[in-house]
Parts: structure tokens; sequence; C-alpha cells
């Protein structure tokens, strides 16, 4: 039998469930750990400047490719309290991602030790998993049950806690018969799909809701065949955005309270039924719920049993994969069309087209300091069909859903449910891993950019490039505070003591002198004609140098988003465009 040490199993058993890249930071309880990496030429580390940023790079990884599992490592104690907002925005939109930490030695856990804090229990309500090894011959079990269960039913992330007397031990373990186990995941009957499709028949105005469950199952060109075959509109979720191509004549626009179009909730408002697959009707999306499910019939499939029913009862409710489903609902479309017994869907899906076409949102304003609108018709221009774009939380979020255009799956990647601030750039720096000949976009507005501005140097040290738009509403403050002599760096810092204080110029920061600082390449835009030829510039500085490019946007400090608190009434502040990307002067309307 090989003997090695148990860290060196774990190691191992990385490799052969597929990892390639390690994030992290070492440190003395998890360094037995890392010299098993060191040691070893198949994984590569990536040196992260916070524990936290860690976590959400393997996020990012994770989310940017089918199979990917991102592994974060830290050592005992506040490293594994800093992942756990990892570990809650990962569990919260169902993505696997495995947290390593380091742990003081077996017998001196309850003593209170330096950095001995139980991780296990911290991390339980979060994770699939949360394990303290106490025994050496078992970390190769509880890291084979990791992966099996990151991958098994509804994805989610793991936490292997390894004191360091456990990582140092010698252990019998052979790498070469070590095997994955089998993944389970949940798969509809035909009698179920057969059922909702009738119920599908009987509706004269149906729709499918595509939610993350589709893109993360690999499953959205099944989707695409499923709208095509039955010629139902898809409206996708936030989440699930992207799994149809926004450019698709079934693409019926999302639907919400804030990252939505107008045509999207007016198409729904008109349905009579509803497919959810691979969706959890998020309160975002849903709005009120006695006006999202007045006059419609729904069917709700879902890999989670305990999803069913979670927010409002269905008519029908399957659990199952969403890929395993849509294999059935294609299979069955297909003996339907043969037959000739699919209702002609034209005049509905003509309809929703039409409102797709008319009900747009005005972008083209010329106004200094910048208007939102005009940044998010720039990057559809600068950005082609195959941006990556990463975005968290806050008004860029909300404002790029409503007017960004994206058209593959994982080509929206985006923090959910948690959306932490400070997640953006670690998790670009994933995505960029992941996928390293891509154009990755990130988009954040000032603050969530500060939260964790250290992990661009990450970029800058491991050639990491991507493009990080920033779109500043507080810096505007700041000049006219130096303008009216006040020192620069005394405003900043006010700033940061009154963030909630307007006349001190908010929250802002000089954040091209920072990244710059950071060995990475920034450009600072005042005029929205030079929005487009900063974006290009970007392109070539990123190409040119391979470190992240910050385009900071000066905007107006207030702008209105169209928002509301019911699908019939979300408030609308501008006129709908007479073509695309333009509209006559704004005026206040509101959607019914």
């Amino acid at each position: 039998m090989a003997r090695m040490t148990a860290a060196r199993a774990a190691v191992e058993i990385l490799k052969r469930e597929g990892t390639t890249h390690v994030f992290g930071l070492p440190g003395a309880a998890i360094n037995p750990f890392y010299a098993a990496m060191r040691g070893d030429g198949g994984l590569t580390h990536i040196l992260a400047r916070h524990v936290e940023g860690a976590s959400h790079m393997a996020e990012g990884y994770t989310r940017a490719r089918a199979g990917n599992i991102g592994v974060c490592v830290g050592t005992s104690g506040p490293a594994g309290t800093d992942m756990i907002t990892g570990l809650y925005s990962a569990g919260a939109d169902s993505i696997p991602i495995l947290c390593i930490t380091g742990q003081a030695p077996v017998a001196a856990l309850h003593k209170e030790d330096f950095q001995a804090v139980d991780i296990a229990s911290v991390a339980g309500p979060l994770t699939k998993m949360a394990m303290t090894v106490l025994e050496p011959a078992q970390v190769p079990g509880a890291f084979q049950q990791a992966f099996h269960l990151m991958r098994s039913g509804r994805p989610g992330p793991v936490l292997i806690d390894l004191p360091i007397d456990v990582q140092m031990a010698e252990i019998e373990f052979d790498p070469d018969t070590y095997a994955p186990l089998p993944v389970y995941r949940p798969s509809a009957t035909r009698a179920q799909i057969d059922k909702a499709l009738r119920m599908l028949q009987a509706a004269e105005r149906p729709l499918i809701v595509a939610g993350g469950g589709v893109v993360g199952a690999d499953a959205s060109a099944l989707l695409v065949e499923f709208a095509e075959l039955t010629g139902v509109p898809v409206v996708p979720t936030l989440m699930g955005w992207g799994s149809i191509p926004d450019d698709h004549p079934l693409m019926a626009g999302m639907v919400g309270l804030q990252t939505s179009q107008r045509y999207g909730n007016a198409t729904l408002l008109e349905s009579d039924f509803v497919l959810g697959i691979g969706n959890r009707w998020a309160n975002r999306h849903t709005g009120g719920i006695d006006t999202y499910t007045r006059g419609r019939t729904f069917v709700h499939v879902d890999i989670e049993p305990t999803q069913i029913g979670r927010v409002f009862p269905p008519d029908l409710g399957i659990v199952s994969d969403a890929g395993a489903a849509l294999e059935l609902f294609v299979t069955a479309a297909r003996e339907l069309r043969r037959t000739g017994a699919l209702k002609d869907r034209s005049a509905w899906a003509g309809s929703c087209l039409r409102r797709k076409g008319s009900l747009l949102r005005r972008t083209h304003f010329d106004d200094v300091p910048v208007k939102p609108q005009r940044v998010y018709e720039e990057m559809n221009r600068a950005f082609g069909r195959e941006t990556r774009y990463v975005s968290t939380i806050g008004l860029s979020q909300i404002q790029a859903a409503q007017l960004l255009h994206v058209y593959r799956p994982r080509h929206w990647i985006n923090a959910g449910q948690a959306g932490p601030l400070g997640w953006t750039a670690p998790a670009a720096l994933g995505v960029a891993t992941a996928d390293p000949d891509a154009t990755v976009v990130a988009l954040s507005g000032d603050y969530d950019f500060q939260f964790m501005i250290e992990e661009l140097a990450v970029g800058a040290q491991f050639r990491i490039p991507y493009i990080h738009v920033v779109v500043n509403n507080a810096y505007l403050g700041l000049i006219r505070q130096a303008q009216r002599g006040f020192d620069m760096d005394f405003c900043v810092q006010l700033s940061f003591d009154n963030v909630n204080a307007p006349e001190l110029g908010g929250y802002g920061v000089d954040h091209v002198k920072v990244v710059e600082g950071l060995g990475c390449k920034a450009v600072r835009v005042h005029e929205p004609q030079d929005i487009l030829p900063a974006l290009e510039e970007a392109g070539k500085l990123m190409a040119e140098y391979r470190v992240p490019v910050v385009v900071e946007i000066i905007l107006e400090r207030v702008t209105n988003v169209a928002m509301g608190t019911e699908l019939d009434n979300v408030i609308e502040f501008d006129e709908p465009a007479t073509t695309p990307g333009h509209a006559p002067t704004a005026v206040h309307t509101a959607l019914d």
C-alpha cells in the first residue's frame, strides 16, 4: 500500500476530482496542506489578498464553466469565518465550492486555543456538509463525500476543516485506485411530463420561466429547443439570464421589480399559464404573490423537493434536475409535433415580440454628468456576444439587467440571492481564470468596488486580465469639495466616515490612483461621448499588459430607476423608445 500524509492524500483527490486551480492564503494551521500542494505539479495556486476574496474567486470559477468546482483554502480561525459570506453566496445560488480550512490540533479543540473556532458548526447551516476531520484515515472519505454532495441533487458548497496534526499524519492511500462517487440527480417521470404538457396545451397564453437550474444543468440548448417546438415564449430569471439569447424571437424579457424589462412584466401579466423550470420564485422576480399568481396556472420543476411549494403552491410540482426534465419535455413535444397535436402559438408569441419591440427604455442621453442608461447603451456597442458579464448587487446590477444584452448561458455571472458587497472583483478573477480566452467585463458601483479593490493586485500578479466598469455617482461630491478649497485626501477620509452625508461626496475615493498603485490600468470618463472610446482603450490595455483594467465613469449623483412592489405597479421614469436605444423627452409613467 502507498503511504502518504493525509494532506497529500487530499491533494491527490482534488486532482482526480478535476481540480486544476486553488484560491487561497497560507497560514500556520494549513501549511502542511500547502506543502503538499507545493510538491505537486497538478494544481495552480492563486494567492488571494483576503480569504473572503478567495471564496468569491472560487465562486466565479465554478459559475464560469459547467463541471467546474472552485476550491478555496485558508488557515484556522478567522480564515474560515471570512469564507462564510462566500459559502452563503454559493449556497443561496446552488453553486458548488469547496472551502478547506486549517485547524488547531485535535487535542486542543474546545480548549479555546488560538484561532481554534468551531468552524464546522458556524458553516453548517450554509453548506451541504461542514466537517472537522478528527481521524487522519477519514480524510479521503471526507473529500470523496464532499465532491459527491456538491454535485448531487441541488448543488451547493462544502467546508472541510483539517486539524494540523490530522494533515501531517501518515495514512495508507493509493491514489491510482481512487474514483469519484456516482452523482445522483432526480429525474421527472414521463407521466409527470405528459401531465404538464396537457396543462400547457390547455392554456391560451403560456410562458416558460427559466431559472438558474437550467444553466446549472447545462440544459440551455434543450430549453431553446423545447420553446421552439412548442412556440412558447421564455422568461429567464436573473440567474437564468442567457439560457435563451436576448435576441431570440421567443425571449420575452425578464420579469420583476428591479432586474426586469417593462415588456417582460407586461407579458407576464397577460399570461394564463407558467411553467417554471429550475427556478425558485425569488421575491425580486415575483413581487407581490397575489399579483404574480392571479389568473395563472403554475407548474414548477425543481431539483430540490423542499423548493416545491416554498413560495406558493403550484398546480403541479415535479422534482427533477432541469436537464433531465427538459430532455423528456423535448421528446414529448417532438411526438406531439409529429402527430400535429401541438397548438399554434404564433399569435401569442407575436404579441410578446411586438411588446418587446415597443416597450423599450430610453438609453441615449447626452447629459453631463453622465446618466447611467448611456453607459449600458455603450457597453452593448462595445462588447460582443461572447462577453462574460460579472455583477453582484446595487443600482449598477439593476440597471444592467434592465439594459444590457446577454446571449449565452454563463455569460451573466451574478450573485443572485446574497449579493455581497465586494463580490464582483474576486468573482471576475475567478471567471477569467476559468476562461482565460474570454472577454470578461465586471460591473460595480463605487461602493461595491471599494470593498475588495485589493484583489485587483491578484490580477496584476498572476496576469489575469479583465475589464471592470465602475459607475461612480459619488465622485462629483468630492470634486466639488476640492474646488471649494478642501484637501482631497481629507475629503476622501470624511467620505468614509460619513457615508450618508451627500455634502461630503458620499463614499467616493480616487479609484484611478488606487488601481494603478496595485499594478493595474485605469481610465476615467466624464463625457458620454468618451465612454465607447474608453471601453475600446481598455480592451487594448488589457491585451497589452494582461492585467485588470478599470473604466471609471462619473455619473450624476441621483438617477431614478424603474422599480416597484407589484408587477402591475412598477414605476417607469422614461417613455418607451421610438427606436432601439432612443426616445423622446423622459416623462414619469407607470406600467399598468
